[in-house]
């Protein structure tokens, strides 16, 4: 089968502007928890787009929490995420529920989360996986598997019998949206897009985008 061949339809509904509210945040909820009731596999999980030096760089992460003050994820500090998080702090999240045939496309500012807030999500993370933020030098080179193996086994031993506390550099931050697009699939290519484009004074204007 050819790539080029390949294609279907999107028919599950369209959306309409009578339907939305005048900001995107409980309709982002809305359309959040009904991924999850869906069964789709990752439903937080997000594409999150970065830049550094004009060159853009893409990874997913999931969602940790999410406000009207925007889009909480965590991560080591000293990875490439927050090295060009760092030198660009305008960034891009985006949410793919193909199953669902919708998208939610969120451009924002990055702002690191309290160390309280961090703290607070590293404790109730399992155990394992607190122990495996202390083993991992994120985006780092590595010589071997066995080299994280060994530097997992050494934090392991480190912190036997002992709360694992939080690494200085592993933290939260929060996406906080200047603009945020839902996308619904429609039939014949002619989706349903609209955008929220926040104003100077806080209130958000909403647009029909073309398809």
């Amino acid at each position: 089968m050819k790539l080029d061949h390949l294609r279907r339809e999107y028919l599950q509904g369209g959306l309409r502007r009578a339907q939305l509210p005048a900001e995107p945040f409980s309709l982002f909820s809305l359309w959040q928890q009904q991924a999850l009731e869906s069964g789709l596999i990752d439903a937080t999980a997000m594409v999150l787009a970065t830049a550094s030096a004009g060159q853009p760089s893409q990874r997913i992460v999931l969602l940790k929490g999410c406000d009207e003050s925007g889009f909480v994820f965590y991560t080591n500090y000293h990875s490439r995420k927050a090295q060009e998080i760092q030198a660009n702090a305008n960034v891009s999240l985006l949410f793919p529920w193909h199953a669902l045939e919708r998208q939610v496309k969120i451009a924002g500012l990055v702002q690191q989360t309290t160390q309280a807030e961090s703290a607070a999500y590293f404790a109730s993370r399992p155990r394992d996986s607190q122990l495996a933020a202390w083993a991992s030098p994120q985006s780092q080179p590595l010589q071997s598997r066995e080299e994280l193996q060994q530097r997992l086994q050494e934090v392991t031993e480190r912190f036997d019998n002992q709360p694992v506390p939080l690494p200085a550099n592993w933290g939260g931050y929060r996406v906080v949206p200047h603009e945020i697009e839902f996308w619904q699939g429609g039939a014949h290519r002619l989706h349903d897009c609209f955008r929220y484009s926040r104003q100077v004074d806080g209130v958000w204007k909403l647009n029909r985008i073309a398809p």
